[in-house]
């Protein structure tokens, strides 16, 4: 069974709501062993996830590897650079060879449509580990350490601070499927892809842009923001400068609800996009989010091969 895992809707609300019981009881039969053990059940045992990396990873790359020797398989690592795709050999033949040669690939990458190009030529599962449109394996962990600081995620309230992104993307498609709100503050000149939001409101999630982010974070159960460089973005003076207002800090927290939770994808600029008092606050649980990444990457894995829902 192939499942391509290019969009959270691509699995849908019920599959996701599997992943993160499936992680949550996996993460809890696993601690206190070291981390390289393999799980009692091994369900991915003889399997082999292939990931190409055409822009830099850490999180995406130690919590995909980690992830497949914990259900039992092993990994390889392809790049740009020491691959054929970095001499010009196309997604479509690499697809192609991949398929033959391992049972999923997980690839991150620029431009989306190259996603879309490897899963139409695979024959085997092709997993987003990020593209410039969207970000679905961050938000499923995301919502996996939501749920597990007990916040129930249909009825929630987010609030978003800053570039309109392939992560906020993700967060609207997820609203959307797991009926939640989120309120989008971002400065003029950039705001995220409209079709997101338009596909979450059609799923009966409230969906709100606004160019003041007081208001946005008013009340809020979770407030997240990301780098407002982007990687293969040049430093751009303007858009540092556009951004300042929509730094997340102490007092911006402060109209968050009393029990709000600080999410951050990370690598995070300190002193740019947050804070040093708010990301190593309280109120922040990054390093769970983070750790996080190799609970779903699990349960994105035994989804997309048919072993989960």
């Amino acid at each position: 069974m192939t499942n391509h895992f290019l969009n959270l809707s691509d699995a849908g609300g019920d599959a996701i709501a599997a992943m993160i019981s499936d992680a949550i009881d996996r993460k809890a039969a696993r601690k206190g062993w070291p981390k390289g053990r393999a799980d009692a059940d091994a369900p991915l045992a003889g399997h082999t996830l292939a990931m190409i990396f055409e822009k830099n990873s850490t999180r995406t790359r130690v919590s995909f590897d980690m992830a497949i020797r914990q259900l039992g398989g092993t990994s390889l690592i392809l790049d740009g650079a020491t691959s054929q795709l970095g001499r010009g050999e196309t997604i479509a033949d690499t697809a192609r060879v991949l398929s033959r040669m391992a049972d999923a690939i997980m690839i991150r990458t620029d431009d989306h449509a190259k996603i879309e190009e490897m899963a139409h030529h695979a024959t085997v599962p092709v997993i987003n580990g990020l593209t410039d449109l969207s970000h679905p394996c961050q938000i499923v962990a995301d919502l996996l350490t939501v749920v597990e600081h007990g916040v129930a995620l249909p009825g929630s309230q987010w609030a978003w601070l800053g570039d309109g992104n392939n992560v906020l993307h993700s967060i609207v498609e997820a609203a959307g499927l797991m009926k939640f709100g989120v309120r989008i503050a971002v400065p003029e000149g950039y705001d995220p892809d409209p079709s997101f939001e338009a596909e979450a409101q059609a799923r009966g999630a409230t969906i709100t842009r606004t160019r003041d982010p007081l208001a946005a974070v008013a009340g809020a159960d979770i407030v997240v923001t990301d780098t407002w460089i982007s990687m293969g973005q040049a430093h751009a003076e303007e858009k540092l400068a556009a951004m300042m207002p929509y730094q997340v800090t102490p007092e911006l927290m402060a109209l968050a609800k009393p029990t709000a939770k600080f999410l951050h994808c990370l690598p995070a600029h300190r002193g740019e996009e947050v804070v040093e008092a708010v990301i190593d606050g309280p109120q922040s649980v990054i390093w769970d989010e983070a750790e996080n990444r190799i609970h779903a990457q699990k349960s994105v894995l035994l989804w997309a091969l048919g072993r989960l829902g």
